[in-house]
C-alpha cells in the first residue's frame, strides 16, 4: 500500500496550532495532531522553535508520501503574535491570517482569494483557524492572534509551478482541499486547468486556447508569432479540459498539438497518457490504408517507435497530407463530440520535423482572433 502524504496546507495549519499553544501556555510543543478534512489524523513534528515574549515561530517538513512533488522536504513556518483586538459582537476569538516571505500574493482574478490577498486558500484558511481556536479554547484565550505563513525557499520553489502563470507571485501558493496528498493523484493538475480556465473566462473572453504543453506554446510562437501565455495548458487531460470549458460557459476552443498526442484523440483517448492507451501506430496505419498507402509501407509504420518516424514514411510515399487530413477529421469529430455541441472546437497538430501537419476548417480564423489581444512586447 502506497503511503499518502500531507499538503502544505496541513503544515501551515499544524505550524501555526503548536506556535499558538507554545504562545498562550508557555509550554514546549515538539509534536501536535491536527485534524484533516478528510478526517485522517496528522500528527507532525515540530522543527526551529523560537519563543519570544509576545510572538511564537516554528516551522513543519512537507512529506508527500509516495507521491512527492517539488515541495516536498521544504519547511512551512508559522508565526503567532498578539494583535490588536477589534471591536466585535461575539466573545471569541479573533484569528487574522496572513503571508510572509516565500509565500506568493494574487495578482489576477479568478482564482481561489481575491486580487491582492496571499495565496493561502480558503480550505488551508479554515483548517488554520479550526486548530488554533482549540488552541485558545484551551487557554480560555478570547482575545486576537495574528497568524503569519512563511517559506523561506517559496520564491524559488515558485518558479518550477504554474504560480508564475496565474499570477501569483513572490512564492508559493498554500493548497490543499482534503488535507492529504494522494499518491499518484492528477487531482492538482486538474484543479490548475480549471483555474486557468476560470481566469480566462473572468477576464471576459468567450472563447480559449489549449495546449497539451510547452511544445504546442513553442510551435504557436514560432509558426504564427503568436505567444500562447495566456492558453491553458490541459497536459493529457483533453477530455477533462472540455468538460470544464464546457462548464464555464465558453463557446469556442483551439487545441493545439503535437501529433504524438493528438493521433490518439483520433481513436476516441482523450486522456493521453500512455497508461491509458497507446494505439498510434494503429491509428495512423489505419487512416494509412484508408489512403491507398501500400501493405508493406503499413507495416513499417506499424514498426515504428515515433510518431515522427511515422510522418516521413508517408511523406516518402506521398501520402502525407492526405492522411493527416484524414487523422484531422476524426480528431475533430471526437473532440467535438465530446463537447456535445455546447462548444466549438478548432485544432491544429503539428510535428517538430515537418511544423503543421493539418488543421480543422475554422482553425485559421482563431490567428485574427487571438492577434487582436496579443500584446504588445516592450
Amino acid at each position: 500500500m502506497m503511503r499518502y502524504g500531507f499538503t502544505t496546507g496541513s503544515c501551515a495549519a499544524a505550524a501555526a496550532k503548536a506556535a499558538a499553544y507554545m504562545l498562550l501556555t508557555g509550554k514546549k510543543k515538539t509534536t501536535i495532531t491536527i485534524e484533516t478534512p478528510k478526517g485522517i489524523s496528522y500528527t507532525a513534528e515540530i522543527m526551529d522553535i523560537d519563543c519570544k515574549e509576545n510572538e511564537v515561530s516554528c516551522g513543519v517538513e512537507k512529506d508527500g508520501g509516495d507521491d512527492p512533488d517539488i515541495t516536498t522536504g521544504t519547511v512551512i513556518y508559522a508565526k503567532v503574535s498578539y494583535g490588536k483586538l477589534e471591536k466585535k459582537e461575539q466573545d471569541v476569538p479573533q484569528i487574522f491570517i496572513d503571508g510572509g516571505k516565500g509565500v506568493g500574493r494574487v495578482t489576477k482574478p479568478g482564482l481561489d482569494q481575491p486580487v491582492g490577498n496571499v495565496a493561502i486558500n480558503h480550505v488551508p484558511r479554515e483548517m488554520i483557524e479550526r486548530e488554533v481556536l482549540q488552541v485558545c479554547a484551551l487557554a480560555d484565550y478570547k482575545g486576537s492572534l495574528m497568524v503569519e505563513i512563511s517559506v523561506p525557499k517559496g520564491e524559488t520553489l515558485a518558479e518550477k509551478t504554474f504560480n508564475p502563470r496565474l499570477g501569483i507571485v513572490g512564492g508559493i501558493s498554500i493548497l490543499g482541499t482534503s488535507g492529504i496528498v494522494e499518491p499518484m493523484s492528477n487531482q492538482a493538475i486538474l484543479d490548475t486547468i480549471r483555474v486557468e480556465l476560470n481566469q480566462r473566462k473572468v477576464s471576459g473572453y468567450d472563447y480559449v486556447a489549449v495546449s497539451p504543453g510547452n511544445y504546442g506554446l513553442d510551435f504557436m510562437k514560432q509558426n504564427y508569432g503568436y505567444d500562447l501565455d495566456r492558453s491553458v495548458k490541459c497536459s493529457n487531460f483533453i477530455g477533462d479540459t472540455i468538460d470544464m470549458a464546457v462548464e464555464a460557459g465558453f463557446r469556442k476552443m483551439l487545441l493545439t498539438g503535437h501529433i504524438g498526442k493528438l493521433i490518439k484523440v483520433s481513436g476516441g483517448i482523450m486522456n493521453t497518457h500512455s497508461k491509458e492507451g497507446d494505439c498510434r501506430m494503429e491509428l495512423l496505419a489505419a487512416f494509412a490504408i484508408r489512403c491507398g498507402v501500400n501493405d508493406k509501407k503499413v507495416c513499417q509504420l506499424l514498426e515504428c517507435v515515433t510518431t515522427e518516424e511515422a510522418v516521413r514514411i508517408l511523406e516518402e510515399n506521398g501520402k502525407k497530407q492526405e492522411v493527416m487530413d484524414l487523422a484531422m477529421e476524426r480528431i475533430c469529430y471526437y473532440l467535438n463530440k465530446r463537447a456535445k455541441g455546447q462548444m466549438q472546437i478548432d485544432c491544429i497538430m503539428y510535428a517538430n520535423g515537418f511544423g503543421e501537419l493539418a488543421k480543422s476548417k475554422e482553425a485559421a480564423k482563431w490567428f485574427s482572433l487571438l492577434a487582436q489581444e496579443q500584446e504588445p512586447q516592450i
